[in-house]
């Protein structure tokens, strides 16, 4: 009987699963799916290790399907294709460990509660990463569950790249540069010391642009700066986030428009960005394929955000050997890529336009001087890794 390490991956509206088999080395994944659509209209889908679909369920709008019923079906899915396997531990994706969790740790009572007085921190993620993890323990106490950290990755950051030009009385209750997507950085540091050692031991500008984007700046593989700060607001543009804004704006949103918080907390997650920008979409996909000159203008703006922001991870590095592309932006928009080399040129970054249209793994020209690769992130397996490490699987 084989042992499975199951990873949740639970947002606001979605959990995503996949189950890993922990005695392959490479622990192979053997079923992976999510929920979409909670609250509105869930379905459900999943996939066995061929790609297969091996199941698929839709609730009707209005369902009202929360995480409690989500858990729930996964679970009774889960149950129906266990024949030759056994659950041996949960991994879960946590968005925020603070100042205290810097490294993945198994849950207990004391943990989870801790965790919960990180949610000022990650409002909008933290509260529903932890709703999974209640639920587990309420119903199998007995089964280890590990949390794996967003954050725990840029601890390695230096204290000037941390800090907040603030009075020492806010900055003590935590208030810093944190770093966000640090699974995903994780997961490229360790590929690239496979597929680019020269680069691995360099400095390395990892540049990971999905629905929500940041970069990070690496040296021998160790975050020493990052976009997103003390929350996953900051940075770069996103699909429907903001990225970094002058604090004034936020003064006047308040004093002039007369917003309230969770109005202008609303504004900033949920209707800037791609969407806000181009009052038509946050979806990259939607955009590049249209022929407004809205979206036209966020294309440009978010192209120019990744490029100034670049600069200054280069100026951390003091200088830049590789540049990597991944999430759903980075791996799947060759436009956005060719675009963002264009305007690096002068750092040295020369992109092949046939090896980038190809979604080649290396898509640096040949005179290219700082090497630019297409990595495609895996968050997932990386839990799944940090889980077996801790159970001694």
């Amino acid at each position: 009987m084989a042992d499975v390490i199951l990873v949740l991956n639970a947002g606001s509206s979605s959990i995503k699963f996949s189950a890993f088999d922990a005695q392959t080395p490479e622990l192979a994944c053997v079923l992976r799916g999510q929920i979409d659509g909670l609250f509105s209209s869930p379905h459900f889908a999943a996939f066995d290790a061929s790609g297969e679909q091996a199941g698929a369920h839709a609730w009707g709008d209005g369902a009202g399907l929360e995480h409690a019923g989500a858990i729930a079906y996964i679970a009774e899915f889960l149950r129906g294709h266990r024949e030759g396997h056994r659950l041996v531990a949960v991994g879960h994706r946590v968005v925020h460990g603070g100042a205290r969790f810097i490294a993945p740790v198994l849950i207990d009572a004391g943990v989870l509660a801790e965790l919960h007085t990180l949610t000022p921190l990650a409002p909008l993620h933290q509260p529903h990463n932890l709703k999974p993890i209640a639920i587990i323990a309420e119903r199998n106490p007995a089964l280890p569950q590990i949390a794996c950290f967003d954050t725990a990755f840029h601890a390695t950051q230096p204290e000037q790249a941390k800090a907040f030009a603030l009075p020492a009385a806010v900055t003590e209750r935590g208030v810093c540069r944190y770093g966000f997507h640090g699974l995903s950085y994780e997961y490229i540091a360790s590929k690239l010391q496979e597929i680019a050692p020269g680069a691995a031991a360099g400095r390395t500008v990892v540049a990971h642009l999905g629905n929500g984007a940041s970069l990070c700046a690496l040296s021998a593989c160790r975050s020493v700066a990052s976009t997103m700060g003390f929350t996953a607001l900051d940075g770069l543009m996103m699909g429907t986030r903001s990225g970094n804004l002058d604090p004034g704006v936020i003064l006047y949103l308040l004093d002039e428009m007369k917003m309230t918080t969770r109005e202008v907390e609303n504004l900033l997650y949920c209707q800037s960005g791609l969407l806000g920008v181009s009052g038509i979409s946050g979806d990259m996909r939607v955009l590049l394929a249209s022929d407004d000159p809205r979206a036209r203008f966020a294309v440009e703006l978010y192209v120019y955000r990744i490029c100034r922001e670049l600069g200054s991870l280069i100026a951390a590095l003091q200088g830049i050997d590789a540049l990597v592309f991944t999430a759903g932006i980075g791996e799947h928009a060759a436009q956005v890529r060719q675009r963002v080399g264009e305007q690096a040129q002068w750092c040295g970054i020369d992109i092949d336009p046939g090896a980038n249209e190809a979604n080649g793994s290396c898509i640096s020209a040949p005179a290219s001087r700082v090497g630019v690769w297409v990595v495609p992130t895996n968050e997932e397996l990386m839990i799944a890794r940090h889980t077996r490490a801790l159970i001694g699987a």
